[in-house]
């Protein structure tokens, strides 16, 4: 006889929207462990604390991570809630158990990540493990303490770069000691933060082995494209992988979800936001645990606000009491509280930025809504992973109207099957590297020897640095230059050591910063600048004296710059035919001229009016790709006004599929295209990385040149609408505001690439 399924309590709801909203739906099938016996190997202490915690059997991958662990240095990436924790513990816990005075630093991105593992470090009651959170919220008067009696620190990049390697004489018996490094959720390690924490990494294996050791890598990765790439760009060393999960994973139902169409002319969909919060509404009304994401931290505020209003005109304003937001913003206490209510299932649906998208410990929970694409692949799995890890669960993905968004709604299936992305980042970015090299030295002199950790060019950019008057040279060492230690001038998650700090005017408080280089678009008078889902309104900038002045703002516009962009190539590092263009990669300085604002308003991004700025250029380097056009095959086809705008839409189309290539966002990715540009004397299209010094997207980019060109046509001849709008050509960050834009001969021009 046949037992009849139980139905889930989301199925009529999704159900019900079959045929508008609901673009597709599919299901990741269950899957059973593959369990091995515990080593009977690992110190008795170890495994008697494993029994404590009711573990007598491991997953595969736990046991393949311990031996290839002692091997070598190794990344383990697995799906989420694999127990990547336990497998990268077991090597080190082992160690410190044989060894009293082996030393073992964890990394972590966040604070917060740092202490839920620190939790289950302490819950496994070792004997001989002395677990210790450092970091800044440590307190002063029991830092020396942790540093003498800890065998395991646990901390974060920005506390290693600036609090640990410049004061290492106080570290020094925990480096002389120091056997392994754990880099958990490397694949945040991306882009410009990536590329300054694979500096400090080199600076602490450089500061390891003038201790006397070689510590050990074990890092841990959410599923990358490119692990080993990423762990050996990240650490220096050559690492093995492990990625055959053993880990037994249950089922998980999987919606693609579009707002309807409001108006056929203009492409305009109803709010992402407004659909959010009915799901949420819906799944709450009937008892689904759910944690719904967006990047936005104003979003998350408005999604949050949406959701207890439509639970109150229901009458349920009970339920409307267990729905609460969850950033950044919030103090350590606060946050804490949110989670602990989520564990104990206080809590019916949690609000987040991406600040929950990582390996806390939130409880079980029935449903994952992700609002808009994240951005990569990789961060979308990872927020569905946040549910359905006990039984049966339940992931949406809400569409956005933005280009990529509506795209993948076209491709459902491409898109629930879509590989995960490459990370990358370029370690030896001159802007970034070239202060850390400063940063070293201030650790201990730069010296012959030095290449196999700083790179075969450090000299060469020593010399570099001598004549900018920032070290000096001494019989073949350098030496810094000046007062204070270099570490302190280099924020790890901007590509620019200098910085604009944002105060807020009524209090003088620091709110945040803004790299220099962005500072004039960011941050111009009458900008309207985003703080912790707050808005200010930019009363002054002065960039010489790196402040911007900002009071609250209670308006309903937000602000776009408009710019004026000028590319000179430095240098050409590539370059290769593409059907009639010239492809090329390399070097570039990019000039920049914020000319003017336009302010919109925030329902319907209408134009409300442009206001003229008298702003000076600021200038970069950077990486870029740019293809030249034979200006006589156009010539016929394209008059100058028509060969403006197809060349505008193509950079557009081209920047917005970009991230499917590299994990990246669009907002990291500038680009310009002329008729005529005075260096190639043709029509050219550059598309560079946003950071000054570039970060390796572009470089990418040209690798893949030809399916960055395919995906960016089906983007545009796909989409339904005339003339172009933003679920194509137009783009949000657009310097010239989306003028002028040519739809149709953005296709011509980009099909004339694949003949």
């Amino acid at each position: 006889m046949a037992i009849a399924r139980t139905k889930l309590p989301w199925e009529d709801l999704l159900q019900s929207a079959e045929g508008e909203q609901l673009v597709a739906r599919s299901r990741f099938g269950a899957r059973r462990a593959r369990l091995v016996p515990v080593p009977a190997t690992l110190h008795p202490e170890l495994r008697a604390a494993l029994a404590g915690a009711g573990i007598d059997q491991l997953y595969a991958h736990q046991a393949a991570t311990l031996a290839s662990a002692y091997e070598g240095d190794t990344i383990v990436t697995t799906g989420t809630a694999s127990g990547k924790s336990l497998a990268f513990n077991l090597p080190v816990l082992d160690t410190l158990a044989r060894d009293r005075r082996a030393r073992a630093l964890y990394l972590y991105p966040t604070k917060a990540l740092a202490q839920d593992q620190a939790r289950a470090l302490h819950a496994l009651k070792l004997p001989h493990l002395r677990p210790a959170i450092y970091d800044g919220d440590t307190p002063k008067e029991e830092r020396a303490a942790i540093r003498r009696r800890s065998n395991l620190i646990l901390t974060n990049p920005d506390m290693l770069h600036v609090g640990i390697l410049p004061n290492h004489q106080s570290w020094g018996d925990f480096l002389a000691n120091l056997a392994w490094i754990v880099v958990d959720e490397a694949h945040t390690y991306r882009g410009v933060f990536g590329s300054h924490v694979a500096n400090v990494l080199r600076r602490l294996r450089r500061l390891a082995l003038a201790y006397g050791t070689e510590p050990r890598f074990v890092l841990a990765s959410a599923t990358i494209a490119n692990p080993v790439e990423l762990a050996e760009r990240l650490t220096g060393c050559d690492v093995a992988l492990v990625d055959d999960d053993g880990a037994a994973h249950h089922e998980r139902q999987i919606a693609m979800w579009n707002p309807p169409l409001v108006d056929e002319r203009t492409g305009a969909r109803a709010s992402a936001l407004g659909e959010a919060a009915d799901l949420l509404a819906d799944l709450v009304e009937k008892g689904v645990r759910t944690i719904c994401f967006l990047r936005s931290r104003r979003g998350i505020e408005l999604i949050q606000k949406f959701t207890r209003l439509r639970l109150e005109e229901r009458g349920r304003a009970d339920l409307a009491e267990l729905v609460a937001p969850y950033r950044a913003g919030y103090t350590p206490s606060q946050r804490r509280e949110i989670e602990q209510r989520l564990v104990s299932g206080e809590l019916l649906a949690v609000v987040a930025t991406d600040a929950l998208e990582l390996g806390i410990d939130v409880g079980e929970l029935d449903a994952a809504i992700v609002v808009t694409f994240p951005g990569t692949v990789a961060s979308l799995r990872q927020m569905w992973g946040r549910a359905g890890r006990r039984a049966t669960g339940l992931a949406i993905y809400v569409a956005g109207s933005d280009a990529l968004d509506q795209f993948f709604c076209r491709h459902p299936d491409e898109f629930l099957e879509r590989p995960v992305e490459s990370a990358i980042l370029d370690h030896e970015s001159e802007e970034i590297h070239l202060a850390h090299l400063c940063a070293a030295a201030y650790e201990l002199p730069l010296s012959p020897g030095d290449e196999e950790l700083l790179g075969p060019r450090w000299s060469a950019y020593a010399d570099r640095l001598v004549k900018l008057g920032q070290l000096r040279e001494r019989g073949g060492r350098y030496l810094p230059r000046g007062a204070g230690y270099p570490a302190a001038q280099i924020p790890l998650r901007s590509a620019s050591p200098d910085s604009v700090a944002v105060i807020e005017g009524d209090g003088g408080e620091i709110i945040g910063s803004i790299e220099t280089a962005r500072a004039r678009a960011a941050a111009h008078p009458g900008a309207i600048y985003l703080h912790f889902g707050r808005s200010y309104e930019v009363e002054e900038l002065d960039v010489e004296g790196r402040r911007a002045l900002v009071r609250p703002f209670v308006g309903d516009f937000y602000t776009q710059p408009k710019k004026e962009t000028d590319t000179y190539v430095e240098r050409v590092l590539d370059c290769r035919e593409v059907g009639p263009a010239t492809l090329s990669y390399g070097i570039v300085s990019v000039t920049e001229q914020v000319t003017a604002f336009q302010r919109k308003r925030v329902t319907d991004h209408e134009v409300l009016d442009l206001i003229a700025l008298d702003m000076p250029e600021e200038h970069f380097t950077t990486q870029a790709l740019w293809y030249e056009l034979p200006e006589q095959a156009l010539a016929e086809d394209f008059p100058l006004d028509v060969l403006q705008g197809s060349l505008h839409a193509a950079e557009h189309a081209q920047i917005a599929v970009l991230p499917l290539i590299a994990m990246c966002d669009r907002w990291d990715i500038g680009g310009l295209s002329t008729a005529f540009h005075a260096q190639t004397g043709r029509p050219t299209i550059f598309i560079y990385d946003g950071h000054p010094g570039g970060v390796g997207i572009a470089r990418q980019g040209f690798r893949m040149f030809e399916t960055l060109v395919d995906d960016a046509i089906r983007l545009i001849s796909e989409c339904p609408c005339r003339a172009g709008c933003p679920s194509c050509v137009q783009s949000p960050k657009c310097g010239n505001l989306n003028e002028p834009l040519n739809k149709a001969g953005a296709l011509e021009l980009l099909g004339r690439l694949t003949e």
